[in-house]
């Protein structure tokens, strides 16, 4: 009974330490400006096809059901103050999540958890390289970086697809569709939803940097490592959203 309790206790107590560690490490000179190039094109490169083929679909339902109910109530000229809400708001938070812990989460962690088998992780500690500084936070930073563009991307594909879908394909008018976009949406929405990207990005970056490397044992152990990511991720980044979401509700309702 204590080992079960032991040892998750001491996975977040790990996990904190090194949410520490990374705090003290960022702040600290030299900063890796060419590690954080690399890694931000490298998170991208990986995020970027699919969060369109994810953002698409996404964007379809939301503007179908929305619209249908609009034109039930008759009031289908407001679809563009839906499409925008459900995009900004919803959409392209959650779309985040699913991409920054799904795909870009687990490139990060099995790179991590590939040299920490091979023992590079071992010799930098003895070369005097702290590993945390080196790699943790140029890929933590670009991680958050890239959330941060992939949630402008996919909010922008949201209202866009939206106005495509809603003008073409269920006759809405297109000047109320425009209209509408800045009726129940503003700066403040937009700034919550950067912040829950910015967020998931750095708990997805730093969820992955922990699990690589902390993996032990053979290549096995790597797989074992990505799967926990992107489980572990989408744990702790849907928790996230929740309460940001309140919290972001009390304040734009204020």
């Amino acid at each position: 009974m204590n080992d079960l309790l032991t040892v998750p206790l001491r996975a977040v107590g790990g996990f904190f330490e090194l949410v520490a560690n990374t705090a003290r490490a960022s702040v600290r000179r030299p900063f890796q400006t060419r590690e954080f190039i690399d890694q931000s094109w490298f998170i991208a490169r990986v995020s970027i096809i699919p969060t369109i083929l994810v953002a698409v679909p996404f964007t379809v339902l939301v503007s179908f059901t929305i619209n249908i109910l609009l034109r039930e109530i008759g009031a289908a000229d407001l679809s563009g103050a839906g499409a925008a809400l459900g995009s900004i708001t919803q959409v392209g938070p959650i779309v985040t999540v699913l991409i920054v812990a799904g795909a870009g989460a687990t490139a990060v962690c099995a790179d991590l958890a590939a040299r920490t088998i091979r023992e590079e992780i071992d010799a930098m500690r003895v070369l005097g390289i702290d590993p945390i500084q080196r790699l943790v936070v140029p890929r933590v930073l670009a991680s958050t970086f890239v959330a941060l563009l992939l949630n402008g991307l996919v909010c922008t594909i949201g209202i866009l697809g939206g106005f495509l879908f809603s003008v073409f394909l269920q006759d809405v008018n297109p000047g109320a569709f425009v209209n509408g976009i800045t009726l129940l949406t503003g700066f403040g929405e937009l700034i919550i939803s950067q912040v829950k990207a910015g967020l998931f990005g750095m708990i997805a970056g730093l969820m992955a940097c922990y699990l690589g490397l902390g993996v032990k044992g053979g290549p096995k152990s790597v797989g074992d490592a990505v799967n926990q990511t992107v489980v572990f991720a989408f744990m702790a980044l849907f928790v996230v959203n929740v309460v940001v979401t309140a919290v972001g509700i009390k304040l734009t309702a204020g």
